[in-house]
């Protein structure tokens, strides 16, 4: 068996931080000191991140957040890898750790019921009971869980405009699933709030449920945000439920068209992406600007960085842009 010396972080908390700019530049200077890189966000509200490291460093790194008080319920979904997930370390201060126009919701006040993996294996067999899929259209898209309700959205931002066509659940258990779990505390709290009385949620996402549920009656990948972009969940009855975007044949290879003024993100298939350059028809294929195709479909963001040490009254003079 290979050995896999990296280790990738999925976590979130949400906890008040009443210094988080300052804290943002704190958090970022321990990840460059500590060769962790990823993408991170801290907010008032808290924290959302995923990150990659050498295990050494990514253990470290667990230990920082939970030395902190505020963070000490933090709950990591640790993947083993043979590399970095990610290029760079990105930390960043935003009114809300995930984008969802809630902000007047605290889940540590009032959101739906945790259900572990299990729980949710069992609860989803149940009557009167609907599996509502909290995330964006390309990430339902590629996978979801069986008999799903999935929502024609394409920013989280949108949940609280198509709950309002979902009056007609409001007698149902609804159980409430995302990738990590951060959607589903806000999801499940407006759901609540919205006079919905049996809300859910499956604790630790898609991603728990598939190391401790074993992924059973999720169909397809699960969307990741890293290098990675799509990872395999069940590991008992997979399927494929993504067609490739361009001769609609099963495929789960997810892909960013390579005219970056297109720059879809779709599944297209290896015959496809070869045939096309990378491109998601023959239109972006002719594209000048159409970037070069080295079989990934995985195009690097150009960063104009920033300065960890900015605002620090530091000795120190060093610039560290990243």
């Amino acid at each position: 068996m290979e050995k896999k010396d990296y280790q990738i972080l999925l976590y979130y908390c949400y906890a008040k931080i009443e210094d988080a700019e300052e804290y943002r530049e704190q958090h970022h200077l321990f990840c460059i000191e500590n060769n962790i890189r990823g993408r991170i966000i801290i907010s008032d509200e808290g924290l959302n991140g995923t990150v990659s490291g050498l295990k050494e460093d990514t253990e470290k790194y667990m230990a920082y957040i939970h030395s902190d008080p505020r963070f000490a319920k933090t709950e990591f979904k640790i993947d083993a890898s043979d590399k970095h997930a990610f290029n760079k370390i990105h930390v960043r201060y935003k009114p809300e750790i995930v984008h969802s126009s809630l902000r007047h919701l605290d889940p540590n006040v009032r959101t739906g019921k945790h259900l572990e993996p299990e729980e949710f294996r069992k609860m989803m067999a149940q009557e009167d009971v609907v599996i509502l899929d909290v995330r964006s259209n390309y990430e339902h898209e590629l996978g979801h869980f069986k008999n799903a309700l999935t929502l024609d959205i394409d920013n989280f931002r949108d949940f609280p405009e198509k709950v309002k066509e979902l009056d007609h659940l409001k007698g149902k258990k609804v159980l409430t699933y995302c990738t990590g779990g951060i959607k589903c505390e806000k999801a499940s709290a407006y759901l609540l709030e919205q006079g919905f009385e049996d809300v859910y949620q499956l604790h630790g996402g898609i991603i728990k449920y598939g190391k401790e549920a074993q992924g059973a009656d999720f169909e397809g990948k699960c969307y990741v945000f890293d290098n990675r972009i799509a990872v395999d969940v069940n590991s008992v009855n997979p399927t494929v439920v993504s067609r490739c975007h361009v001769c609609n044949e099963p495929s789960d290879r997810m892909v960013n068209c390579a005219n970056p003024t297109c720059n879809i993100h779709v599944p297209i298939c290896e015959s496809c992406a070869e045939e096309l350059e990378g491109a998601c028809s023959p239109e972006c294929k002719e594209h000048p600007e159409k970037r070069p195709y080295d079989g990934t479909g995985y195009y690097q963001k150009e960063s104009n960085g920033y300065n960890p040490y900015k605002g620090w009254k530091r000795e120190t003079t060093k610039a560290v842009n990243s």
